[in-house]
């Protein structure tokens, strides 16, 4: 269970050219960073991307962004991209990065207005939650499902045993 839970305000713009996967780990390593951390305390911070190809895709900020994220991927093959960063008691820095492929069925318009008027994608990396409704409208997933939802528990947990977080 975390002592504390903190949101850094850094600059979440991709750099001009920057590819997906850089990208995600750019912004894990800059969040872990940007967190003051106390004597003793490891810290964990991560950032998941929806790329279309080399195309870093924008959170869902508006029912229009939305609806076209979902039209750019009804169909289509995706990567979400977890990026992981712990930072240990001395300043030891880990990192991983976990791509997951998923296609979603091809969305006709109504499927797509049923899953915007839900509002359970807005904010969410390419417009969905893969943990709720959209589940239903995907078609394969390969790698990891908790790394779609923003955190790959596997990894994750193995960066935290490696860095002396006492875990069952």
């Amino acid at each position: 269970m975390p002592d504390r839970i903190c949101s850094p305000d850094i600059d979440e713009s991709p750099l001009q050219g920057e590819l997906p996967r850089a990208y995600a780990l750019r912004l894990a390593q800059a969040k872990a960073a940007a967190v003051d951390r106390h004597a003793g305390e490891i810290v964990l911070a991560g950032d998941t991307t929806v790329a279309l190809g080399r195309r870093i895709l924008p959170p869902a900020e508006s029912e229009t962004i939305q609806r076209h994220l979902l039209q750019l991927i009804s169909g289509r093959r995706h990567r979400c991209i977890s990026a992981v960063c712990v930072i240990d008691p001395v300043g030891a820095v880990r990192t991983r990065v976990v791509e997951t492929v998923v296609i979603f069925k091809r969305l006709s318009d109504a499927e797509i207005d049923a899953y915007v008027a839900s509002g359970e994608g807005l904010g969410k990396a390419g417009g969905y939650a893969i943990q709720g409704r959209a589940e239903a409208l995907i078609r394969h997933v390969a790698g990891s499902h908790s790394g779609v939802i923003g955190l790959p528990l596997f990894e994750t947990r193995a960066l935290l045993k490696a860095s002396g977080y006492p875990l069952g």
